[in-house]
C-alpha cells in the first residue's frame, strides 16, 4: 500500500465524523470481490498494528519523561533543603554577628569603650522581650541565639497532648517556654537546659503520631512533635551541629589551657631566621596527614543521592554509594569534617535501613515467595546487619506459613485436607531452607541455629493444625495411620538439603498417637468381650461359595496361610464366628499400628496387642473349663490351636517384620499357651 493511500485511510478513519456502518456499506458496494476486500482488510490491519506501536512508543517516552520529572522533582527538593538550610546558617550568623565582633572589639579598644555588653544586649534583646522569667539565666557572654520554632509537647507514656511550647536553641543550652494564651507572642519559662547534657533521640513515626523527637536529660525526658517532618529535620540536625561546635569548642579551650606557652616571639629576631620555617616543616606534615580530600562532587553530593535512592526503592544503589564511600575513607583519618559526612551518612543508613525492615516485615503481601524477600535480605546483609536480616526473614516466612495453612479450606474427606495440608507446608518449608541458603550463605553459622529453631517452630504450627484434623476429629486408626503415612514421607523429603525433622514431628505426634492406639485398643476389647458374651460355639456357616471366598482372602491378606485346612464341606468353617471375627480385627488393628509406629512407641503397642490377645485366650480358657458337653469341647479345642498355634505366631512375626526386632513379651504369652500340646484332654490352662 502506498504512503499516499495509507495517509488518505488514515485521515478518513480519523475523521470526526466517521460511521462504521456506512464505511462498510460504501466499501462493499465499491469492492469487485473477496479479494478486493481481504486487500482492504490487510490494509486496515497493517494501519492497526502501525498505531499500536505508535502507542506503546508514545507511552513509553511518557514513561521515561516520567522517571526524568521524578528524578528532577527530587533533585529540585534536595537543593530546596539545602537552600533552607543555608538560609537557616546565615540567620544564625546574622544574629552571631555582635558576639563575633567581640573578640576582635576588645583587642582594640579599651575596657571603657568595650560593646561587648552592648553586643550580647542586642543579641538576646528578642528573646528576653518574648519570654518572662528568663532574663537572669541567659547572662553568659559569649551567649547567642541559634534557632528556635513552635513545638507541641506529649505525655511520653500514652502520648497524650499536653501543651504547646517554643524552644530556643542557645549556642550552649536549649530553653523551652510554655505560650500565654493571654498575651500574644509571650511566652513563660518552663526548663533550661545545658546542651552538654542533653540527649536528643528521634521517634520513629507511628502513625497518627509523627514528626517527633525526644529530649533526654537525667533522669528527665520529654517527647516534642514539629510541625512537619521538614522542621523535625531541622531540629535534630541543628541541635546536632551545636552540641558538636560546643564539644570542639570547649576541647579547644582544655587544649589550650594544658599546652605549655610558646616561647616568646624574640627567637626571630635572635640572627636565626630560618627557626620559624623548622617549625612550619615538623608542624606541616602533621596537619596535612589529617587532611581529607571531600572536594570530589560524588562526595559532596552522597547524602542527597541517597535520599533520592531511598525514595525511589532503589537499594542496591544506595548500598552501592555506601561501599564507595567506606573504601574511600578505609584508610584514612577522621577529621571533624570526615566526621560531619559520616553522620550524615549514618542518618541515611537508619532510614535506609527502617525502609528494608519495612520491606520485611509481615504486614508487607506475603505473595510471591521467599525469592521475594531476596532483595531486602542481600541489602541488609552488606549493611553489615546479618542478625537482624535473618531474624526478619524468618519471621516473615513463619507469617507466610501460617496464612497459607490458615487460608487452606478444609475438606470433607481427611486424607484429602492431609494431602494438601502437607504439600503447601513442606513446599513452603523446602523453598524458604533453599532460600536462606542463598541468601546467607558464607555469613555467621549463628544463622543456621536460628533456622533450626525456626523450622522447629514452623512444625509445631503444622502439627497443631494436622492434630486438630486427624486426632480430634475422632478418625479411624487406618485414616489417621494414612494420615500420619503421609506426613512422614513429605518430612523425609528434606533430607535433600540436609534437615531432618522426622524426630521432631515423632516427638510432636507421640502423644496424639499415644491416645489413639489406647482408644481403637478399647474399641477392640469391647467388641471383643461382647462376642465373647453372645458366643454359642458353632461352626460358620457362610451360605454362599462367594461369602466363602471372599473370607479366605481376608484370612490370607491377615497372614493366615493354612486357613484351607479349617474349612469343611460345602460353605462351613469349622471355627466359631468370635475368633475368626477377633482374628480378623486384631491383625488389621496391628497392620495400623505399624504404620504410626516409632521407637517412643515400642511399648505401648506392645502392651495393647498382648492386652487384646489376653481377652480372647482368657475367653477361650474359660470356655474349656467350664464346658461339659464333649462335643463342644472338641471344637473349642480346635479355635485354641488355630488361636494360639496359628494368630499369634502370625502377630509375633509381623511384629517383629514391622519392629525390626522380636518382642519376649509376645513370646512368652505363646509358650504359656499350650495347653493343647501338653495335655489335649486337660480341662485347665496355664494362661
Amino acid at each position: 500500500m502506498s504512503d499516499s493511500g495509507a495517509n488518505r485511510l488514515r485521515r478518513q478513519l480519523e475523521s470526526g465524523g466517521f460511521e462504521a456502518r456506512l464505511y462498510v456499506k460504501q466499501l462493499s458496494q465499491q469492492s469487485d470481490g473477496d479479494r478486493d476486500l481481504q486487500e482492504h482488510r490487510q490494509r486496515v490491519q497493517a494501519l492497526a498494528e502501525e498505531t499500536a506501536q505508535n502507542l506503546k512508543r508514545n507511552v513509553y517516552q511518557n514513561y521515561r519523561q516520567f522517571i526524568e520529572t521524578a528524578r528532577e522533582i527530587s533533585y529540585l527538593e534536595s537543593e530546596m533543603y539545602q537552600l533552607s538550610h543555608l538560609l537557616t546558617e546565615q540567620k544564625s550568623s546574622l544574629e552571631s554577628i555582635p558576639l563575633a565582633l567581640l573578640p576582635a572589639a576588645a583587642a582594640g579598644a579599651s575596657a571603657a569603650e568595650d560593646p561587648a555588653g552592648e553586643g550580647k544586649q542586642r543579641t538576646l534583646t528578642t528573646l528576653l522581650e518574648k519570654v518572662e522569667g528568663c532574663r537572669d539565666l541567659l547572662e553568659t557572654p559569649g551567649q547567642y541565639l541559634v534557632y528556635n520554632g513552635d513545638l507541641v509537647e506529649y505525655e511520653a507514656d500514652h502520648m497524650a497532648q499536653l501543651q504547646r511550647v517554643h524552644g530556643f536553641l542557645m549556642n550552649d543550652c536549649l530553653l523551652v517556654a510554655t505560650w500565654l494564651p493571654q498575651r500574644r507572642g509571650m511566652y513563660r519559662y518552663n526548663a533550661l537546659y545545658p546542651l552538654d547534657r542533653l540527649a536528643v533521640v528521634n521517634v520513629k513515626d507511628n502513625p497518627p503520631m509523627k514528626d517527633m523527637f525526644k529530649l533526654l536529660m537525667f533522669p528527665e525526658s520529654r517527647i516534642f512533635q514539629a510541625e512537619n517532618a521538614k522542621i523535625k529535620r531541622e531540629w535534630l540536625e541543628v541541635l546536632e551541629e551545636t552540641k558538636r561546635a560546643l564539644s570542639d569548642k570547649r576541647r579547644r579551650e582544655q587544649e589550650e589551657a594544658a599546652a605549655p606557652r610558646a616561647p616568646p616571639p624574640v627567637t626571630s629576631k635572635s640572627g636565626n631566621p630560618f627557626e620559624d620555617e623548622d617549625d612550619e616543616e615538623l608542624v606541616t606534615p602533621e596537619v596535612e596527614e589529617e587532611k581529607v580530600d571531600l572536594s570530589m562532587e560524588w562526595i559532596q553530593e552522597l547524602p542527597e543521592d541517597l535520599d533520592v535512592c531511598i525514595a525511589q526503592r532503589d537499594f542496591e544503589g544506595a548500598v552501592d554509594l555506601l561501599d564507595k564511600l567506606n573504601h574511600y575513607l578505609e584508610d584514612k583519618p577522621s577529621p571533624p569534617p570526615v566526621k560531619e559526612l559520616r553522620a550524615k551518612v549514618d542518618e541515611r543508613v537508619r532510614q535506609l535501613t527502617d525502609v528494608l525492615v519495612f520491606e520485611l516485615s509481615p504486614d508487607r503481601s506475603l505473595r510471591g515467595g521467599p525469592k521475594a524477600t531476596r532483595r531486602a535480605v542481600s541489602q541488609l546483609i552488606r549493611l553489615g546487619q546479618c542478625t537482624k536480616a535473618c531474624e526478619l526473614f524468618l519471621r516473615n516466612r513463619a507469617a507466610a506459613v501460617h496464612t497459607a495453612i490458615r487460608q487452606l479450606r478444609i475438606e470433607g474427606a481427611t486424607l484429602l485436607y492431609i494431602h494438601k495440608l502437607c504439600h503447601v507446608f513442606f513446599t513452603s518449608l523446602l523453598e524458604t531452607a533453599r532460600e536462606f541458603e542463598t541468601d546467607f550463605a558464607g555469613t555467621d553459622s549463628g544463622c543456621y541455629s536460628a533456622f533450626v529453631v525456626w523450622a522447629r517452630s514452623a512444625m509445631g504450627m503444622f502439627v497443631d493444625a494436622f492434630s486438630k484434623q486427624v486426632f480430634d476429629s475422632k478418625e479411624s486408626l487406618s485414616t489417621a495411620a494414612e494420615c500420619v503415612k503421609v506426613a512422614k514421607e513429605h518430612c523425609q523429603q528434606l533430607g535433600e538439603i540436609g534437615l531432618d525433622l522426622t524426630f521432631i514431628i515423632h516427638a510432636l505426634l507421640v502423644k496424639d498417637i499415644q491416645g489413639a492406639l489406647h482408644s481403637y485398643k478399647e474399641i477392640i476389647i469391647e467388641a471383643t468381650k461382647h462376642r465373647n458374651s453372645e458366643e454359642m460355639w458353632r461352626r460358620m456357616n457362610l451360605m454362599t461359595p462367594e461369602a466363602l471366598g471372599k473370607l479366605k482372602e481376608e484370612m490370607r491378606s491377615c497372614g493366615v496361610s493354612n486357613f484351607e485346612q479349617y474349612t469343611g464341606d460345602d460353605c462351613w468353617v469349622n471355627l466359631s464366628y468370635t475368633v475368626v471375627a477377633f482374628t480378623k480385627q486384631t491383625m488389621g488393628f496391628l497392620e495400623e499400628a505399624l504404620k504410626l509406629y516409632f521407637p517412643e512407641l515400642h511399648m505401648v503397642l506392645l502392651e495393647s496387642l498382648v492386652e487384646v490377645i489376653l481377652v480372647a485366650v482368657q475367653h477361650v480358657d474359660y470356655s474349656l473349663r467350664c464346658e461339659q458337653d464333649p462335643e463342644k469341647k472338641a471344637f473349642i479345642r480346635q479355635n485354641a490351636s488355630f488361636l494360639y498355634e496359628t494368630v499369634l505366631p502370625v502377630v509375633e512375626r509381623r511384629f517383629e517384620e514391622g519392629v525390626g526386632k522380636p518382642a519376649k513379651q509376645l513370646q512368652d504369652l505363646r509358650n504359656a499357651s499350650r495347653l493343647l500340646r501338653v495335655n489335649p484332654e486337660s480341662t485347665t490352662s496355664v494362661v
